[in-house]
């Protein structure tokens, strides 16, 4: 089904096997399309080394305020490149009043006055209006959602922290090494009821865990290319984001011209395939026909099986879902119950739902109206609810009287937003199974949250498998079991739709526009430089992967998206409920030593005593933040109490004595004053990083007083360059392992580590007397001084002030 070759290849135009013996890789690999792109997008001249600037930015409204704040506390005058706000992740969720469209209106404000793209609530999700009206022939495309995936209309897309797309609109570059690339050859042609799904998550399943992909780019080739249609080339590209992949392109052809001018942009086709024989670093062989419907279990896309083998032995299966959901929720007297879905053998699921940039595209619903014909969801049963990925999508459904089928069936139809993708909208029941087309099922994306004793389960699944699930009253079935006709639909479009309803300043900023900024949207907050010495607390210490979903969790939290300080409230809750509290007393043990009141005291500077007052107001509004939270009987309220303790004790006390202590030790260590050493938690553990780009799963560690990460690999580029640009060391280690929670790590000569960004150094365990190695990587001049800088906000305000 799937074949990986871990070797270079080449292959001709057509994506065919050449063997030839002279040819060189050096003399093929700009032969590819990647290579193309990169080189015309490139700002460096050196093609090892990449300076890359976009064609156009992305962003949704769960972080394009923050990302504002950023540009803004930057100096931004105008946006340089085309930039939509979207407004499709944040929209229903409604817990603290008027944060929503405060932030909605933010957004419509910063458009005006720096001249951008604002897409309405309800009008498309991000990935679907970038793919009808922004993405072309040999461009490139950041965003700040992780699923910015255009390769199939032959634009490179990319997500990234918001970090990046605040560079982009300063005019700087994204810097990046010359990444692999992989050929994704498709043959055959898929077999009816098999979508675009099916073949994204067999394609998880053989290269995720592996790192096949890891940040490397795929380039699809082959005959099978052309036996897709656009949009099930979208469906799986869009998905490669889960294959732990940078970015993507595609071979295009006469289909993609014809989807760019119906969307009224014919000069934006380019034809596409590699310009000779192509040298690629490695090969992905997929025959389209022998992929079979598929399913990935929780808590992962790549954790995939066919529903064929499922149903040989769904005990086996749903065992090890039940025992990783235990896992996570950790509550012996309420234990996770799925085992209970098995009905002489069958698996019964709860919840049907198909959505978003990947499950709500037009021929996906249309062949759930072919599946669904004639049948009834009742009352009591499985429930389907969709949610179209546009407007025009929905628009089309109803003219041709899809949508009127579906609802016949029993269907209901949701705004066209992205809420079932990461658990802000139909949230199961506790114990409840839902199976869904969206682009993850991590722990807790579908809303529900263990440490409240809330826990439930997500399976992905193609459209037409979801909908043969319905029809069959809810028990599991394969789209392919059923003697289904497959109409061909002739999808139209209205070019006029978004000319008329979106707002376009593109190019047009205007000055005299007053940014009008709701209560709950807070500026950042002023950050240190990076210190010279570091005794680091390890304040969580995580042998399972640790994803940006647990650091900065979906949800009702989002909410805060727009108050740094208070989201910060809420990082590692769904995972870790102790991690903020014990990461607010290192920072309370920092501010101490800043005040000269730890170690006997120190010869403080005036910019450390402003330093110290800037945290200590910093931590007061942490826990004003969570008595707000917890004072609002409809919010999501973290475990910890509103000052932090869960016993009620002065964090004063005894751990600030074990810091002092610790503190005391390093001086000695190193022959130097506190005023050398910074104190800052640390956290450790042996994957971090996998899923959203969220720069927030950086920052709200910054905010709380964090200093390192210590991973024995991140999961992710983009993660690895959040960190880097809030500052924080991202530190590899094959030893992060042996790290307990309670560790005190001093890095001692922080300032000649990032000078020599890809050498060993030691880390010294004080508490037990032993070293690990570590390396932060190779990085560039600018993310070293980022790091020295303590982030990409001071350093650019550093720029501002030279």
């Amino acid at each position: 089904m799937i074949k990986l070759t871990e070797s270079g290849v080449f292959l001709s135009p057509e994506g065919v096997p050449v063997t030839e013996p002279l040819l060189k890789k050096e003399e093929c690999a700009g032969n590819t399309m990647a290579y193309g792109i990169l080189k015309s997008h490139n700002r460096s001249g050196d093609m090892n080394r990449l300076q890359l600037k976009f064609d156009a930015l992305v962003s949704p409204d769960n972080n394009y305020v923050s990302i504002l704040q950023t540009a803004a506390a930057s100096g931004v005058k105008r946006f340089p490149v085309p930039y939509v706000l979207s407004n499709c992740h944040n929209t229903l969720c409604a817990v603290g009043g008027t944060i929503n469209e405060d932030d909605h209106t933010f957004g419509l404000d910063n458009a005006r006055k720096y001249g951008g793209i604002f897409i309405p609530p309800y009008k498309a999700v991000i990935h679907q209006f970038m793919r009808e009206m922004m993405a072309g022939g040999e461009k490139m495309i950041l965003g700040s959602d992780s699923h910015t995936r255009y390769g199939a209309l032959g634009t490179m897309g990319i997500g990234e922290g918001g970090g990046e797309i605040a560079k982009q609109l300063l005019s700087q570059t994204y810097d990046i090494n010359m990444p692999e690339i992989i050929a994704v050859r498709l043959t055959g042609k898929p077999r009816p009821g098999v979508g675009p799904q099916d073949v994204a998550i067999a394609l998880a399943g053989a290269t995720f865990k592996n790192n096949f992909n890891k940040n490397r780019i795929l380039e699809f080739v082959g005959p099978g290319v052309y036996e897709l249609s656009m949009e099930y080339r979208m469906g799986i590209d869009v998905m490669t984001t889960e294959t732990a992949a940078l970015s993507s392109i595609w071979c295009t052809d006469e289909k993609t011209e014809k989807y760019l001018a119906l969307h009224g942009r014919e000069g934006e086709y380019k034809y596409l395939k590699p310009a000779g024989t192509a040298y690629y670093d490695r090969m992905i062989e997929i025959d389209l026909s022998e992929i079979e419907c598929m399913m990935a279990l929780p808590y992962h896309p790549s954790n995939a099986v066919s529903i064929r083998e499922f149903k040989k032995d769904p005990e086996k299966y749903l065992r090890e879902a039940e025992e990783a959901g235990n896992a996570i929720k950790k509550d012996e007297k309420a234990p996770f119950h799925l085992m209970e879905k098995l009905h002489d053998g069958r698996l019964h699921v709860d919840q049907a739902l198909v959505s978003g940039c990947s499950g709500g595209l037009f021929e996906n619903i249309a062949a759930m109206a072919d599946i669904l014909d004639g049948s009834t969801v009742y009352g009591g049963e499985t429930a389907l609810g969709i949610n179209p990925a546009s407007q025009p999508v929905f628009a089309e459904l109803s003219r041709q009287g899809i949508m009127n089928r579906l609802i016949a069936a029993g269907a209901t139809f949701r705004p066209c937003i992205c809420g079932p993708c990461f658990g802000v909208t139909d949230v199961p029941a506790d114990n409840q199974l839902s199976i869904r087309h969206v682009t993850r099922n991590y722990p807790n994306r579908e809303g529900s949250k263990p440490g409240k004793g809330q826990m439930a389960a997500a399976i992905l699944m193609d459209a037409r498998s979801i909908a043969a699930t319905v029809r069959n009253g809810g028990y599991l079935t394969a789209a392919d079991e059923l003697d289904v006709e497959y109409h061909d639909y002739d999808y139209q479009y209205d070019r006029s739709y978004y000319t008329k309803q979106i707002f376009n300043g593109c190019g047009r900023p205007d000055e005299s526009v007053d940014i009008r900024k709701g209560p709950n949207i807070a500026d950042w907050p002023d950050f240190d430089e990076m210190g010279k010495n570091l005794l680091l607390k390890v304040t969580g210490a995580y042998t399972d992967p640790v994803t940006t979903d647990d650091l900065s969790p979906s949800g009702d939290a989002v909410a805060y998206r727009s108050n740094p300080e208070k989201l910060a409230e809420f990082t590692m809750i769904n995972r870790d409920t102790g991690y903020v509290k014990r990461q607010r007393e290192v920072l309370e043990a920092e501010e101490a030593r800043k005040s000269g009141k730890l170690a006997g005291g120190s010869s403080q500077t005036e910019a450390e005593a402003a330093d110290a007052d800037s945290n200590a107001n910093r931590n007061e509004i942490i826990s004003d933040a969570a008595t707000e939270v917890s004072a609002d009987p409809d919010a999501f309220m973290p475990d910890t109490a509103a000052d932090g303790s869960s016993d009620g004790q002065d964090i004063a006390g005894k751990e600030i004595s074990e810091i002092a202590e610790m503190l005391k030790k390093a001086c000695e260590l190193l022959k130097c004053q506190p005023s050398e050493v910074k104190i800052g938690g640390v956290l450790c553990g042996i994957q971090v990083g996998d899923g959203s780009s969220r720069e927030q799963a950086a920052s709200s560690q910054k905010i709380l007083g964090g200093w390192a990460d210590i991973a024995e690999e991140y999961a992710t580029k983009r993660y690895r360059s959040n960190l880097i640009n809030w500052g924080i060391l991202p530190v590899i280690s094959a030893e992060a392992g042996v790290l307990k929670e309670g560790d005190y790590l001093l890095i001692p000569d922080v300032y000649s580590i990032i000078e020599n960004a890809g050498e060993d150094f030691e880390i010294k365990v004080l508490n037990r007397e032993i070293s690990i190695r570590g390396n932060i990587g190779d990085m560039t001049a600018g993310e070293k001084e980022i790091i020295r800088d303590g982030c990409l906000i001071n350093h650019n305000r550093k720029g501002l002030q030279v």
